[in-house]
């Protein structure tokens, strides 16, 4: 389908992709994908997401067929902690070892499988077929509160407020070592490991500005149990930080120690405990709390019990 636009006066000298996420329907960066894929075009030219409008240019934009959820991923009935739900979002509490969306190994036992089983078509389709919905996410292993968009004007209005940092996402977890400082903040950006690419790194050749704040919560013998506010959202950002910084979390053998001391233990020892943003269509902020998991609380037992 082909969306043509004409741009006014008060757009003259606009950057195209900042025009034209400002008038379609869709996240910047997907129709910034448009741009980058070609299929965008200036009075019957191609161009790059940086050219600038002028007032009176005839804009093509050729947006993809949107083919149903249903014939890409399949919806699977896997129950589901839902925490909040109302017509615009749905507020999850992820449980450990649960991947949010489709990938290789992991096609039908997804968060998305199951929302799709739980909203039907009712879920966003503005990250395509296979993250309907999915505004944002946290690691497979990391459990806790997760925000997914019913419709494509709620997810908007979550992206905007995750591009502007406004969005509350507080954490707790467990780290190596006993932390000497109350509190503390780091600013270390963050990119994509020169040689190991699943993993991210503070030294990355290309990174983006990474920002998490920090407070003790409690000191063990070999431990410290924190709380990390994400002011940016990058990929593993806890666990690289705290890592960075000679605090690992306790679980993590991909940015910790490769042998866990607590038997048993699926990864790392991080649960997203509270959400806070604006709701999309109230325009009031609400916030979203949950109880720590049970193998979360056990550990906690056992590193009083020991100190």
């Amino acid at each position: 389908m082909i969306e043509r636009l004409v741009v006014s006066e008060e757009f003259d000298g606009v950057r195209a992709d900042k025009f034209i996420s400002g008038v379609l329907e869709g996240s910047r960066s997907y129709l910034s994908g448009l741009i980058a894929d070609g299929r965008v075009k200036v009075n019957g030219k191609v161009i790059k997401a940086s050219f600038k409008v002028s007032k009176e240019d005839v804009i093509e934009v050729d947006m993809p067929e949107i083919k149903p959820l249903s014939d890409t991923v399949e919806a699977v009935d896997i129950p589901l902690d839902i925490v909040y739900e109302d017509d615009d979002i749905i507020i999850i509490n992820k449980p450990k070892g649960m991947v949010v969306h489709p990938a290789v190994g992991h096609m039908d036992d997804t968060l998305v499988n199951a929302l799709l089983f739980h909203c039907g078509d009712s879920l966003s389709d503005i990250n395509g077929v296979l993250r309907p919905g999915i505004v944002h996410r946290i690691d497979m292993d990391t459990t806790g509160l997760l925000v997914v968009a019913k419709n494509n004007k709620a997810h908007q209005s979550l992206s905007d407020q995750l591009s502007v940092h406004s969005i509350t996402r507080r954490y707790q977890a467990i780290v190596h070592g006993v932390i000497k400082e109350d509190s503390g903040t780091i600013d270390k950006p963050i990119g994509r490991h020169k040689i190991d690419r699943k993993k991210m790194s503070v030294d990355a050749p290309v990174s983006r500005e990474a920002v998490t704040h920090f407070k003790v919560l409690e000191r063990f013998k070999s431990y410290t149990y924190i709380e990390c506010e994400l002011e940016t959202g990058r990929t593993h950002q806890i666990r690289v930080h705290m890592s960075s910084i000679g605090h690992p979390l306790l679980g993590d053998e991909v940015y910790g120690p490769k042998k866990c001391p607590f038997k048993g233990l699926q990864g790392q020892t991080l649960h997203a405990k509270v959400i806070g943003f604006i709701h999309p269509s109230s325009g009031e902020y609400v916030e979203f709390d949950s109880e720590l998991p049970e193998y979360f609380e056990d550990l906690l037992k056992k590193l009083r019990a020991q100190s």
